[in-house]
């Protein structure tokens, strides 16, 4: 896709993702609401989960998202389970589990995954991610282009939570591919973005933030690839030509991925801490088949693949490249 393709309609982006995506991730349909399998009638709902619920909902949690929830978190759970008790006017938990099992709860799965995944996320936070985007990752792939390299760049933020670190990373990328020295009407640049919330993805796709979020991203980005709502001073929005470069799909990282790849990029930040040590194994051995020899990986501040993968080499804070 160029980089001064910017006036398209979201149809024609959509027909040339479809076009040129070897495979579609796919989409699961997912049913907007359910109807309660109790009656309308006053319920009286849950005031504690016990024991035995907890673990079978860490349990649920495990098998449908590979998320870890540690002890301590019993409470976290039964503030984030109530809502959707309130939603289906169940009265219990344990009415709301076995409805989870039935037949007819299978449609209620994605919801409570949804509410028990957490999405804290800002634009360009760890903004050393991307100053390394700017200054390394960049030049070195410019770089290759002009020695005869395919004009391709594909990065995949995984875990995208509500979308400000795909549109980080845009934002950045497009920065960097304008300068005079990039050749950049060579280039072809796509983000696949992914995250296993289906509602907070809506909200990532829309490209719809409060306008005080402006205040995290650097000044001379935001005047050029954000714009205020019309009518509603209070938002602001991801301009039409950024969007263009980026693909919101939902993805399970511990389900099947149906994307070839390669991607030169991976940022999957702040995702791993909520699974055990095996599971991040496994994951971190995927992302290195994603990537090329040299190819770059993101993780959070808090993160590390010290004795969980060795086919990374750390060159920075937080940054490593595969070596294997």
């Amino acid at each position: 896709m160029s980089i001064h393709s910017a006036n398209r309609t979201a149809s024609d982006r959509t027909t040339e993702l479809q076009e040129k995506e070897p495979r579609e991730l796919a989409q699961p349909a997912f049913p907007t609401q359910f109807e309660s399998p109790f009656s309308d009638e006053f319920v009286q709902f849950a005031q504690t989960i016990t024991k035995g619920e907890f673990e079978t909902i860490r349990a649920f949690a495990f098998k449908h998202a590979g998320i870890a929830i540690a002890d301590y978190k019993q409470n976290m759970v039964f503030g984030r389970v109530i809502k959707r008790l309130r939603a289906l006017r169940i009265p219990s938990i344990t009415d709301y589990l076995e409805h989870l099992d039935s037949p007819n709860g299978h449609g209620e799965i994605q919801f409570l995954v949804n509410a028990l995944t957490t999405n804290k996320t800002s634009f360009f936070r760890e903004s050393h991610h991307f100053v390394h985007l700017t200054e390394t990752f960049f030049p070195e792939k410019i770089s290759a282009i002009r020695a005869g390299a395919p004009g391709r760049i594909r990065l995949w933020s995984a875990g995208c939570s509500s979308g400000e670190e795909a549109y980080s990373i845009a934002m950045t990328s497009l920065s960097s591919l304008a300068a005079p020295a990039a050749m950049h009407r060579n280039i072809d640049l796509k983000i696949l973005s992914t995250d296993i919330d289906t509602h907070i993805l809506e909200k990532a796709k829309s490209g719809i933030y409060p306008a005080d979020h402006l205040d995290d991203i650097p000044e001379r980005l935001a005047r050029i690839y954000m714009r205020r709502v019309k009518n509603d001073e209070a938002l602001c929005s991801v301009r039409d030509f950024v969007r263009d470069h980026i693909c919101f799909k939902y993805l399970n990282l511990i389900g099947e991925w149906p994307m070839k790849g390669p991607f030169d990029a991976i940022f999957c930040r702040n995702v791993v801490i909520y699974f055990n040590k095996e599971t991040q194994r496994v994951l971190f051995d995927r992302f290195a088949e994603m990537l090329p020899l040299g190819g770059y990986l993101y993780i959070g501040h808090s993160e590390s693949l010290h004795r969980v993968s060795e086919r990374f080499e750390n060159i920075g804070q937080s940054i490593y490249r595969r070596v294997i």
